[in-house]
């Protein structure tokens, strides 16, 4: 199979090896694996990686479902169909036992294959072109490195294991052991800096990891440690803050920091990630894809390259895609992203929150005097004039939304119908009222229910550009000259003046904490500069499954402990949008009710139409939230006897009680 389609291809060799159980470390016995003689040869290498991808990174995985396009879910930026019990204290509780979250199935794979390719790497064991046998191990460390900024992101704190592990109990006990989360950082940016030196500048498809990518994550990887570490600062979520469960397992002893402080690592962190998205950053600031043709309605958005970027069939013809992944109607490689795209998203809907933060063409927030914002009684006032990513991206009645094409010539065109919000259906019902075009499809091919395969665009080279800015101020507090060469781009290919300085004059902070939860930080209102930072990240990456990951990072949900933040969609009441209805709403706070009560506001909010609903007064947050809690029957497989679950070598995560089916104590 040609490695253009590497994204989807699954190596048989691999289902086996991903059969494995899930006690202590998914360890599965290497006997069970593969045959003595495998992974010798260069492609034998690459059938083993390409089996590794789909498993470990972001793509269009369950086809039923708005795709990568609905994962901001649960955020400030877009409301599932259910609400999520991370927004409901209490009720989020620590599983007994569970395989999605503390897993090492992908993790041991990785090292299954490094352990056997690498020696004989350096031995000249292996066959074949020697350029392409060393790429391939630069992608098995770069998946290693994926998948460890997965579980690191959910834990903090975990293991690191490097090698398969021999099916024995004390060194499984021993390899249980949590290491700092900083340390892990360093080691996931570790395999990253070795995939950059094994894959080199060797040119693959675009549907292949490539060393490009791995400075992207990279990035990543140290922007988010480094600004956790910021924010975390002194509490239990950071090694020797106070509390920290790790100074329990290591004797009461302080943790000193490999740099020699924790402001030394945060200042280590942000330099990496400065430095790795400038070599990116700088090599496809002028491959950014084009924004042309309309912003408004009509059919010529088919021809504009940043709308397509989401929806096209081939990717490659985008420099900004650094890693996408292909899909195939014959070979049964698909999803169904267009056709939910036609429905509603699939009960996943935008905010209020999310659209009221884009700046107008002028670059104004919608509140400042000047702004020419048109309001939001209508959705085409909503769209009018604004930062063109909301204009291409936000649904409007109206719109031509798919073409049809007769065998004898004629076109039709059928237009986008007002939002259904009454209909009870997560397939079919738009939750908030507001929905999204990322990932339409105007042909009607793409439409046919289950059997979608447009590209999916994994990772983009503009987010090197705002992880440069984000970490070069949160280092400089200043916005240097790189950060605002990259700022301006973003914005003129976004068709918003690029006079930041005047969106950051005339933003009102009172304002934007209203709808923006990035507007705090540890509960305190962070300041305008990085606030508009954050704002572009936000509009930027809308829908591309990014935003609880920086919402985490920067401690932005503190406030909500004590204040509920209520989820709104679009102006439902005292509207002409009100009329689309008739008398079809039903907002009496019943079981039977399909909208809230324009008694609680005049904002249609999904999760406030029951009254007995646990999330009716608003959503609300635990600190233990920012991670997630390690279920109890890892502590019973590491513990001496079973039952004494303090004898583990682990700990439980802040706030997490080491009782199963519990809720956070703070």
């Amino acid at each position: 199979m040609k490695t253009v389609r590497v994204f989807y291809t699954i190596s048989l060799g691999l289902a086996v090896l991903c059969s494995s159980c899930n006690d202590f470390l998914d360890k599965t016995p290497l006997s069970q694996i593969t045959p003595e003689h495998y992974l010798l040869t260069e492609s034998d290498l690459e059938s083993y990686v390409n089996g590794l991808y789909t498993g470990i990174l972001p793509s269009h995985n369950t086809v039923w479902s708005y795709g990568m396009f609905g994962w901001d879910a649960h955020t400030d930026n877009q409301a599932a169909w259910n609400y999520s019990n991370k927004f409901v204290p209490g009720q989020y509780k620590v599983p007994h036992s569970e395989d999605s979250e503390w897993k090492f199935t992908n993790i041991y794979s990785c090292n299954y294959f490094l352990s056997r390719t690498v020696p004989l790497l350096e031995s000249g064991g292996l066959s074949g072109n020697l350029e392409n046998v060393k790429y391939y191990i630069g992608e098995a460390y770069f998946l290693r490195a994926y998948e460890y900024f997965t579980r690191y992101q959910k834990f903090g704190d975990f293991p690191i294991v490097t090698v398969p592990l021999k099916d024995e109990q004390d060194l499984l006990v021993e390899a249980s052991k949590r290491a700092p989360r900083n340390e892990v950082a360093r080691f996931i940016i570790g395999d990253l800096d070795k995939a950059i030196e094994l894959m080199g500048a060797l040119k693959k498809p675009t549907t292949r990891i490539s060393a490009d990518l791995a400075r992207l994550v990279k990035s990543r990887v140290a922007l988010f440690e480094g600004t956790w570490l910021k924010y975390f600062k002194g509490t239990a979520f950071v090694p020797d803050g106070e509390n920290w469960p790790g100074s329990k397992k290591n004797a009461g002893a302080s943790y000193t920091y490999p740099s020699g402080s924790i402001d030394n690592e945060i200042a280590y962190f942000l330099n990496i990630a400065m430095e790795a998205a400038k070599e990116v950053g700088d090599k496809y600031i002028g491959s950014l894809t084009d924004n042309t043709g309309t912003v408004q309605q009509g059919l010529s958005e088919q021809e504009n390259p940043y709308m397509m970027m989401f929806a096209d069939l081939d990717l490659n013809k985008y420099p900004e895609v650094l890693l996408w992944r292909e899909y195939n109607k014959g070979l049964g490689v698909v999803h169904n992203v267009p056709v939910y795209c036609q429905m509603g998203n699939r009960g996943v809907g935008v905010t209020r929150g999310l659209v009221s933060s884009f700046v107008m063409q002028n670059g104004l927030p919608v509140y400042a005097t000047g702004s020419m914002y048109h309001g939001d009684r209508t959705i085409a006032d909503v769209r009018k004039d604004r930062d063109s990513r909301l204009s291409i991206f936000l649904k409007e009645p109206g719109q031509k939304n798919i073409l049809i094409f007769d065998p004898s010539g004629t076109t039709y065109q059928v237009e986008e119908p007002y939002p259904n919000i009454t209909e009870g259906s997560e397939e079919r019902t738009y939750n908030t009222g507001y929905a999204l075009r990322k990932g339409w499809s105007y042909d009607q091919g793409q439409c046919v229910n289950g059997f979608g395969y447009t590209a999916c665009a994994s990772f983009r080279a503009a987010e090197a550009l705002l992880n440069y800015m984000e970490a070069s101020y949160e280092l400089q507090s200043r916005v240097d000259e790189t950060a605002r060469s990259y700022w301006k781009a973003l914005r003129e290919r976004s068709k918003v003046d690029a006079d930041y300085e005047k969106t950051i004059a005339n933003t009102d902070m009172s304002q934007e904490v209203l709808y923006d939860w990035g507007a705090y930080s540890a509960g305190k209102i962070i300041d305008p500069i990085l606030y508009n930072i954050r704002r572009e990240r936000r509009s930027e990456l809308m829908a591309e499954g990014l935003r609880f990951m920086d919402l985490i990072r920067w401690r932005a949900m503190d406030q909500m402990i004590a204040t509920p933040y209520h989820i709104e969609g679009f102006h439902l009441y005292n509207t002409p949008m009100e009329e689309w209805y008739g008398g079809k709403l039903t907002n009496d706070g019943s079981d039977k009710a399909n909208a809230s009560s324009p008694e609680r506001s005049e904002y249609l909010r999904p999760y406030e139409k029951n009254s007995k609903s646990e999330v009716y007064d608003g959503y609300r947050w635990a600190m233990a939230h920012y991670l997630s809690p390690i279920m109890i029957k890892q502590f019973q497989l590491t513990s001496t006897d079973g039952s004494n679950l303090e004898s583990s070598p682990m700990y439980q995560n802040p706030g997490w009680p080491m009782t199963a089916d519990e809720g956070a104590e703070f």
